[in-house]
């Protein structure tokens, strides 16, 4: 008497009856694997240059995409070359959030986008300036945020530095 092969392995075997059929190299469906052994699809991931001469001489990129979702690096106050810092927290903070938004709109993403952001600041104090220029940006959209007071940023003269976190289509 024969044995019927389980459920499990007919699969296996459809699997691989398939793929003898295909070309070589061709894949029905990108896949990695995960952090828990398991196959996953994969996403595209795209890189986001605000063109500043150190994100390629120190690694990094002033945003990432992955499929939906837009990872916008800390952002600092910069101004482009001879032009002062903005004074204040405040106008620290709207530059901070003008470089955000022009990297979501590289991204494809909008201000409505934006599920999260993070705001790093020397002193405690200049948060309710900070917050009302995050406000006036995202006060509708409401993303989950996060204060947290540092001992210091690169610059000596940043007092504040931001992250968003983005999904396209949220």
């Amino acid at each position: 008497m024969s044995r019927r092969p389980s459920p499990r392995s007919r699969s296996r075997q459809r699997h691989a009856r398939r793929a003898r059929h295909r070309p070589a190299g061709a894949h029905p469906r990108a896949h990695t694997r995960g952090l828990s052994g398991k196959s996953t699809k994969a996403v595209e991931r795209r890189l986001i240059s605000s063109g500043a001469p150190w994100e390629e001489r120190y690694g990094y990129s002033r945003a990432v995409v992955s499929g939906r979702h837009v990872y916008v690096a800390g952002t600092a106050p910069v101004m482009p070359d001879g032009v002062p810092l903005p004074r204040g927290a405040y106008g620290q903070a709207r530059r901070c959030l003008e470089i955000i938004l022009r990297a979501l709109e590289d991204a494809g993403a909008r201000p409505d986008d934006v599920v999260r952001t993070r705001i790093f600041l020397i002193d405690a104090k200049d948060f309710d300036e900070v917050g009302r220029a995050h406000g006036e940006v995202f006060g509708r959209i409401r993303p989950a945020t996060t204060g947290v007071v540092v001992s210091g940023l690169l610059d000596p003269g940043w007092l504040v530095e931001i992250e968003a976190e983005a999904i396209i289509g949220a």
